[in-house]
């Protein structure tokens, strides 16, 4: 039960997450997610749909049934019950649900885009490990081995005496569409949003391969990080353990010098 515990499975329409890591919003949800083995979440906007209790399964809303993805996600809990644990190892790639709607909705032309940025579509991981907590103590979600990797390497950095926090890691196609929706209700523009947001889809985050990476002291997600001793130490140690700067200065996708994003390759 503990292996399963660790793990976010991963539906085109709801996520399933492992209890005791979820925020409760309200005295009856804790009292609730206290309890859960599993709790099922809609990517779209974080609802609260079911918890998995040890006496069956408690519905969170109206009409759980008609749920958009409901089957596939309660099929997907039945397969990793404790009791069945055969194909925890393996990992697939979800289809690219909805991802057409998602860049029509923001005036993005998937063809006109990908050919401009020399980006690739990126499909979500249908299972992700939980790779610790981020520097705002959210549950870090990562691939396997990037998961591996990084524990590994935030080990051996601090033995050296450097610091290396996470500041995120997967987000699903629905998180990044939220970005745009956040800045364009601030008033920014898609154009200026995408020098420094990739479009949703084609960010390297939704693999579960991407980290975003800080260190104690400093701004989150600032370029003052390629100042900082742990951007030192990552330039000389983080390709040892398969991660590589993915935004560099000038680099061809047009995406502005991010001396915070470090994508697991593999060894």
């Amino acid at each position: 039960m503990r292996g399963i515990a660790r793990v976010l499975l991963n539906t085109p329409d709801i996520e399933l997450w492992p209890g005791g890591l979820l925020r409760a919003r309200s005295n009856h949800d804790a009292r609730l997610l206290a309890r859960a083995t599993r709790v099922l979440r809609r990517k779209r906007d974080g609802r609260y749909l079911a918890a998995e209790l040890p006496e069956g399964l408690m519905p969170l809303v109206p009409s759980l049934h008609r749920e958009a993805g409901i089957e596939t996600a309660l099929d997907l809990l039945e397969a990793f019950s404790p009791h069945t644990r055969w194909g925890i190892e393996r990992v697939y790639e979800l289809p690219l649900a909805r991802l057409h709607e998602r860049l029509d909705q923001l005036g993005i032309e998937e063809g006109d885009y990908a050919g401009r940025t020399g980006l690739e579509l990126v499909a979500e991981p249908d299972r992700l490990d939980f790779a610790g907590f981020d520097m705002f103590r959210r549950p870090l979600w990562l691939l396997p081995g990037a998961a591996r990797a990084w524990l590994h390497m935030q080990g051996d950095a601090l033995r050296a005496g450097v610091v290396l926090d996470s500041i995120s890691g997967y987000r699903s196609h629905d998180y990044q569409l939220g970005i745009f929706e956040r800045k364009l209700a601030r008033g920014q523009s898609v154009d200026e949003i995408l020098n420094v947001n990739a479009a949703p889809g084609f960010s390297e985050h939704h693999g579960g391969r991407a980290l975003d990476i800080g260190t104690t002291d400093e701004p989150p997600a600032e370029e003052s990080f390629e100042k900082t001793r742990a951007f030192e130490w990552l330039q000389a140690n983080a390709e040892g353990h398969g991660f590589a700067l993915s935004y560099p200065r000038d680099n061809p996708h047009g995406i502005v010098y991010e001396p915070w994003h470090w994508c697991w390759r593999g060894v």
